[in-house]
C-alpha cells in the first residue's frame, strides 16, 4: 500500500491506533463493554499494518490496545458470571 506524499521509509501512525489504545483502557478501568469493540478495533489494524509493509507505523499503540481488550473483555465475562450468581444465589 503507497500512501502519497510520504517520504519513504517514514512510516505513518495508523489512523485508529490511538483509538484502539483508548478503547482497551477504558474497557480495563471502567467500561468493559468497550472491551470486544477494542479487540475486534485492533485485530483490524493489526492486520492492515501488516498488509501496508511498513507504510503504517503504531504497532506497539494498537497491540496494546488490542491486549487491554482481550483483558477488559475476560474481566466483563467473570465480573458478568459473578453478578449473576449473586443474583440466584442471593447471598455474596
Amino acid at each position: 500500500m503507497v500512501i502519497p506524499n510520504q517520504p519513504i521509509g517514514n512510516p505513518v501512525e495508523h489512523p485508529n491506533a490511538t483509538a484502539v489504545l483508548f478503547l482497551g483502557a477504558a474497557s480495563v478501568l471502567c467500561c468493559g463493554v468497550l472491551g470486544p469493540v477494542a479487540w475486534a478495533m485492533g485485530k483490524r489494524a493489526l492486520d492492515q499494518i501488516e498488509e501496508s509493509h511498513g507504510a503504517y507505523g503504531g504497532r506497539v499503540q494498537v497491540m496494546v490496545g488490542y491486549i487491554l481488550g482481550i483483558i477488559g473483555t475476560i474481566l466483563m465475562v467473570i465480573f458478568g458470571v459473578l453478578f449473576f450468581l449473586i443474583l440466584i444465589g442471593g447471598n455474596a
